[in-house]
């Protein structure tokens, strides 16, 4: 682990500045990829605003932000951008042709002994690994979000990784004030093999009547202690992404139990994505903090 001082990221969106962010905060050099100027120039905004919070709360001194903001580089040029790193997180969007072409372009533009990690949420490791010429140096590393603040990172084997590349992630994680957890390479890991499935039940709980999005999330929160009821962590998480993990592990295990609910299907294809849309099952609006129930949903009581 010692030998990683730059880390390049790939994606620049919430996962990706997130993950930027604490490399940065915990004095690692960090290339921050994008093939778009303007997304990189919104995600350090992005950054720096997350470090003035923790400045304001005082986790953070002004003059660590500064070192932290100083950290980071921003690249649109996919080979300048790893060049002599040690380490790549991708943070692209979770499509799987996407990641397959970005970890091609890795392999061959990455120094041979550079490990190759993916923030993916669900799709396979040993699949990503396939498309290049080192399958021992391919491993997962999927955070959660918001990256500054939860503490789990999910590291996933293919079936080919090397022991020392999971010893030097897992190491690597700790470091940057995270607690690992191993997985082994099955379709939606284990966070979201889990998680997942509790969502789609919530949709189909309310695409069947059953109970309102505000009565739903009240009692898994109440009843269960979770902090965001399971519509509302929908919204939060994308529920394109969400259809794309449920579509990964119906595919990937062939069991009916994951197949997506219907209201989930129309709502991603009428492009109600959640908070990241402005609506999903509820309605987000710039500036206000307030929890409003979609209009097209609230006849659900």
């Amino acid at each position: 682990m010692s030998n990683i001082k730059t880390v390049t990221v790939i994606g620049s969106g919430t996962m990706g500045n997130g993950i930027c962010h604490v490399f940065a905060q915990n004095g690692f050099n960090v290339h921050m990829m994008d093939i778009n100027q303007g997304a990189l120039d919104k995600a350090m905004g992005t950054i720096g605003k997350n470090m003035d919070r923790q400045v304001a709360k005082g986790t953070l001194t002004q003059e660590d932000k500064d070192a932290s903001v100083g950290r980071i580089k921003t690249f649109t040029d996919m080979a300048e951008a790893v060049k002599d790193v040690q380490l790549v997180v991708e943070a692209a969007t979770e499509n799987v042709d996407l990641k397959l072409n970005i970890f091609r372009q890795l392999d061959q533009h990455c120094n041979a002994d550079c490990i190759l990690a993916s923030n993916t949420s669900s799709i396979s490791i040993t699949k990503i690994a396939s498309v290049t010429k080192r399958p021992g140096k391919v491993i997962g590393m999927h955070f959660m979000n918001p990256v500054p603040v939860i503490k789990l990172v999910e590291i996933i084997n293919g079936y080919a990784t090397d022991a020392s590349v999971t010893e030097t992630i897992t190491e690597l994680s700790k470091a940057i004030g995270k607690i690992p957890c191993s997985a082994n390479d099955y379709p939606g890991f284990v966070a979201n093999r889990i998680l997942m499935p509790m969502i789609n039940e919530a949709i189909i709980t309310l695409q069947e009547g059953v109970a309102s999005v505000e009565a739903i999330d009240s009692i898994m929160k109440l009843g269960m202690a979770h902090p965001m009821g399971p519509l509302q962590l929908a919204d939060f998480i994308g529920l394109d992404t969400c259809l794309s993990i449920l579509n990964v592990l119906h595919n990937g295990i062939g069991n009916p139990k994951y197949a997506p609910a219907t209201l989930l299907v129309n709502m991603v294809q009428a492009g109600y994505l959640g908070a990241k849309s402005g609506e999903g099952f509820y309605k987000y609006t710039p500036g206000s903090k307030d929890i409003v129930v979609s209009e097209r949903l609230a006849h659900i009581k």
